[in-house]
């Protein structure tokens, strides 16, 4: 079923929506790219007559209440993006909560206070009446937080159940599903991906799996120093998962064998501290990072011979930004890359919030094919081809 098919009009409409947006050290929403990608669905409900009732995470507060992780701070952002009051409720199940959902009328917003303050949100088998719960608060039930959809948590998977024949994904999780499904279904070649971010742990079995799909895989980012390492060369103090070289190893001897090209940074922009300030210079993979010093961007020598493979691409994926981009004095490498991939004449995706995130400080968005709201989701529908919280709303 489509939203479009749920007889919704002055009903309670209980949506799940991504508003995990990145914060300052101040609580500050730095960018709110996953906000405005809901006002579809939530302006779709409104325009009904019914009343959305909105539930999110943001962060990993581990099942505990914390102030600094309250989505108080994103119902001000949709207060000021919609131009209407959205009332924040004190928490996300409970007999408060319950009577503010009650007394909704149409046309009125309740955001419901973060979801994983609640330890049966992220293990829904320990506290089956969490979903219940939330159930209670609505009359139907739409997902539409692509960002989520892999994680089988209460509010995405659990919870569609108390729904059947009254759920449905939102137009933004349409649009996820239908573009990805279009792009991937018959790859256009040559298909590269550009895999970037911290951790080589959170993305090992997409790795794998790239492998059977791609072309070319482009390694950068604080995951590049593990393959390094793997490969014999001196990182120093560069970020490294010690416990995955052996996997390292075996997955560049696979690629090899499987003739898939594994382009990993030739050259760095080494710094003496983790810092914007820090004393920086360029050194060669080669040629080993010197002591004290550690890799924080991929270097000249790597941004132009990845651009010039990059440009006969007929596709190209793009997760995790390549450096420390977050410091102005570290952002080359994600930045020219970026603007490489903006430019190509070849269908272009992007998930994940870093890398949306950097997109968005050069304001060349709107020159990729695809933006999607979730990176981790992102992978792992290139991967499976569904994905836990979109099989619990497909069939009714």
């Amino acid at each position: 079923m489509s939203l479009s098919d749920l007889p919704i009009a002055g009903k309670k409409v209980l949506v799940r929506v991504d508003f995990n947006v990145p914060l300052d050290p101040k609580g500050n929403i730095l960018d709110d790219t996953r906000i405005k990608a809901a006002l579809p669905t939530i302006q779709y409900i409104l325009d009904q007559g019914a009343s959305p009732i909105l539930m999110s995470h943001l962060g990993r507060p581990k099942g505990e209440k914390n102030p600094k992780l309250s989505l108080a701070v994103c119902a001000e952002r949709l207060k000021s993006l919609l131009g209407q009051k959205v009332e924040i409720a004190p928490d996300c199940i409970g007999e408060k909560v319950e009577k503010l959902a009650k007394g909704l009328k149409p046309g009125q917003i309740l955001l419901l206070e973060n979801l994983r303050f609640n330890p049966g949100e992220e293990n829904p088998e320990s506290d089956p009446s969490f979903a219940s719960s939330l159930a209670k608060l609505g009359d139907f039930y739409v997902n539409d937080a692509f960002g989520t959809a892999h994680r089988a948590h209460s509010s995405t998977v659990t919870i569609a159940q108390y729904f059947v024949g009254k759920r449905a994904p939102g137009l933004l999780m349409q649009k996820e599903i239908d573009f990805l499904d279009s792009a991937f279904a018959a790859p256009k070649r040559p298909f590269y991906a550009i895999i970037g971010g911290a951790k080589v742990s959170t993305k090992l079995e997409v790795l794998k799996s790239l492998l059977e799909k791609v072309d070319a895989l482009f390694i950068g980012g604080g995951m590049a120093y593990t393959f390094l390492k793997a490969q014999g060369f001196e990182i120093s103090d560069s970020l490294v998962e010690d416990q995955l070289l052996p996997f390292a190893k075996e997955f560049l001897e696979l690629s090899e064998k499987k003739k898939i090209p594994v382009f990993l940074p030739k050259d760095f922009v080494v710094a003496d501290a983790f810092s914007n300030n820090a004393n920086k210079k360029i050194v060669l993979s080669a040629s080993g990072i010197p002591p004290g010093f550690q890799g924080l961007d991929i270097g000249p020598i790597t941004r132009t011979e990845w651009a010039n493979t990059l440009k006969a691409a007929q596709l190209v994926f793009w997760n995790g930004p390549l450096g420390v981009f977050e410091f102005s004095n570290f952002s080359e490498g994600t930045h020219s890359i970026a603007i490489t991939v903006a430019d190509l004449d070849a269908i272009t995706i992007v998930g994940g919030g870093d890398s949306v995130a950097a997109i968005n400080q050069l304001k060349i968005a709107k020159q990729f094919s695809h933006i999607s709201t979730g990176g981790g989701a992102c992978l792992e529908y290139i991967q499976y081809g569904h994905l836990p919280g979109i099989d619990a709303i497909s069939t009714n």
